[in-house]
């Protein structure tokens, strides 16, 4: 099978190793990770002392402790647990912009080799003309194979939306997930995927991908528009007004599509593709404390 170059350059493959993903949900995954759980088990990670119960490992006793207070106390320590992340990213066509499509893989990319970086456990999968899960891997080794994933998808040309075939490729019981899209479909099908998020991650983030042209766009005179999930066309003259009702017609779906991330108890943020991955990554992702 062919290999496309590598969705990130070798020098943001080193910056990106230095992160990790940053989470308050709990730990509870059976394997041992780089995460102190809420649980306490044997790791080398100290918690607090309490008074020795019949039942305890004799082990565990602090004899410094017992020397100078004369009575049994008992060592506490916070168990290791690994983070088990899951990115699910928008393959479907209106993401198929080139600039965007590769913003938004790097972007997966980044984050996947911060949990991988940490021996935690990685799963993706995407929304597109295939709806597998490609890649389930933890550790290290597998930052390349990972990235080698991403790298060889081809143009984002998924028919159908996302927000209702999303929910099909997820699975169950992850710490942290990343959902990376544009946000574009209805807000209805977008409510329906929100509520019934819950059953499969504690800690759900939503990454919005858009582009300036998208926000402001610059387009005048008569131009043909070309709807990038039906191919439906349709010859427009821009006008002040077009530009007035588009402005309206997108500011009333962010409204409402930020009113619902909210009232599900998502994290939402926007990433403007021409911002850069810098800004996007040190600057936004890690002022919010999704990483660190």
């Amino acid at each position: 099978m062919s290999t496309s170059p590598l969705i990130l350059p070798d020098e943001w493959i080193a910056k990106v190793s230095r992160l990790s993903i940053a989470t308050s949900s709990k730990l509870r995954g059976q394997h041992k990770g780089s995460h102190r759980s809420g649980r306490f088990g044997s790791s080398l990670d100290f918690s607090d002392f309490r008074e020795y119960t019949l039942g305890d490992d004799v082990r565990q006793v602090d004899w410094n402790v017992y020397a100078r207070t004369e009575k049994y106390y008992i060592k506490r320590f916070l168990d290791e647990q690994e983070m088990r992340v899951h990115i699910l990213l928008d393959a479907t066509r209106s993401m198929g912009e080139e600039k965007k499509w590769v913003f938004a893989r790097q972007i997966a990319a980044a984050i996947g080799l911060m949990v991988l970086n940490r021996d935690d456990r990685l799963t993706f999968s995407y929304v597109g003309e295939t709806n597998a899960i490609p890649f389930r891997r933890k550790g290290a080794s597998y930052r390349k194979q990972f990235l080698q994933v991403l790298s060889n998808l081809e143009m984002a040309s998924g028919v159908g939306s996302f927000a209702k075939e999303g929910i099909k490729v997820l699975p169950k019981d992850s710490t942290v997930l990343f959902i990376i899209t544009d946000g574009l479909e209805a807000i209805a099908e977008w409510e329906q995927f929100f509520k019934r998020l819950p059953r499969f991650a504690g800690d759900v983030r939503c990454i919005q991908i858009v582009t300036k042209d998208e926000l402001n766009p610059t387009y005048t005179g008569d131009v043909r528009l070309i709807d990038s999930e039906t191919s439906q066309q349709v010859n427009v003259s821009v006008s002040n007004r077009v530009i007035a009702n588009y402005e309206k017609a997108r500011t009333t779906h962010e409204s409402e599509f930020e009113t619902l991330v909210h009232r599900f108890g998502i994290r939402k943020t926007q990433l403007i593709v021409e911002d850069g991955l810098q800004t996007a990554i040190f600057h936004k992702l890690f002022k919010l404390n999704w990483v660190q």
